[in-house]
């Protein structure tokens, strides 16, 4: 399970020009799902999406979590991550899970999400318009 954060002061998804979510200070989660990935991975990868500190304290120092600073999370799939693009000019996409099973794992951690963070999402399989501040910029891939 691939997890791709950014630190945002403000982001949005919008799917045929309606805004499906929007968030103030918080982590945009753009997540990709892989062949083998289960509920054990997702837990992990929102662990770690939900704890990583990446947001500065008092002194300017990247100490405090998502959780710390009582953030907002915007998760947003994006099977893209799990390209493979050693080879050659074009992705290819055989490690990318199934929709099926993508969509499970992702409405998985969406679910996870919100009983710990205000959280808010894209539409799974659409074609989104994502928008948002990237704060720094700050950018880490994730990876369980």
């Amino acid at each position: 399970m691939i997890g791709l954060i950014q630190r945002v002061i403000h982001a949005r998804v919008e799917v045929d020009d309606t805004v499906t979510g929007k968030i103030d200070q918080g982590i945009l989660l753009l997540l990709g799902v892989q062949k083998g990935d289960d509920e054990q991975k997702a837990d992990k990868l929102l662990h770690k999406v939900l704890n990583y500190r990446i947001f500065s304290d008092a002194n300017g120092k990247m100490n405090n979590s998502l959780l710390d600073i009582q953030g907002q999370l915007l998760v947003v799939s994006q099977f893209t991550l799990a390209a493979e693009t050693q080879k050659g000019l074009r992705p290819g996409f055989s490690s990318a899970g199934s929709p099926d099973e993508a969509e499970r794992l992702y409405n998985y951690v969406v679910a996870q999400a919100q009983q710990q963070v205000t959280t808010q999402t894209g539409r799974f399989g659409a074609d989104m318009q994502v928008s948002l501040c990237n704060d720094g910029p700050v950018t880490f891939w994730l990876e369980v």
